[in-house]
């Protein structure tokens, strides 16, 4: 067994990198909503997946960025700004997904995800930056806390 590090480098997705993105949020979708949320649509990323993605690259507003180890894409985040409203009239950026691959989490990975996407919020004059997380994912709620988000709000639901 190697003690080699995986050297991973996080950049602006590229349309080239659209498979990848799909790929990624297919995963995603498997391991987070798929065993949390039963309304929601797991098959979104094949199907809408390729189009999102591609309008994304060129939108200014969303962010996608992948973390890529030598053209391979081993984990992704995706994020939008939008403008304020008379109710909240403040710019807020959210982190829309994040995944990194089993193998390369606890590689610090998702904290430079996160570094480049807050940087980018910043940069797009957003005064916020918001995530959503299941609530049984204590997992992804820990690693959004230890990278500086707190919680605000809980929704609650109930099946009709």
């Amino acid at each position: 067994m190697s003690d080699q590090r995986h050297v991973v480098v996080v950049r602006k997705a590229e349309h080239a990198d659209v498979d990848s993105l799909v790929a990624c949020s297919r995963a995603l979708f498997a391991e987070d909503a798929g065993t949390r949320d039963p309304s929601i649509n797991v098959d979104w990323p094949r199907e809408h997946g390729p189009q999102r993605f591609t309008a994304g690259i060129d939108d200014p507003d969303r962010l996608l960025l992948v973390a890529d180890r030598d053209g391979e894409v081993v984990g992704h985040l995706t994020g939008v700004v939008a403008e304020g409203t008379a109710m909240k009239p403040v710019r807020v950026a959210s982190l829309v997904s994040m995944y990194v691959q089993p193998s390369y989490r606890r590689e610090q990975i998702g904290g430079r995800l996160i570094g480049e996407f807050t940087a980018w919020a910043k940069e797009k004059g957003a005064q916020a930056a918001e995530v959503t997380a299941y609530s049984s994912n204590t997992e992804a709620i820990r690693f959004y806390e230890r990278n500086g988000f707190a919680s605000k709000s809980v929704t609650l639901d109930i099946a009709l």
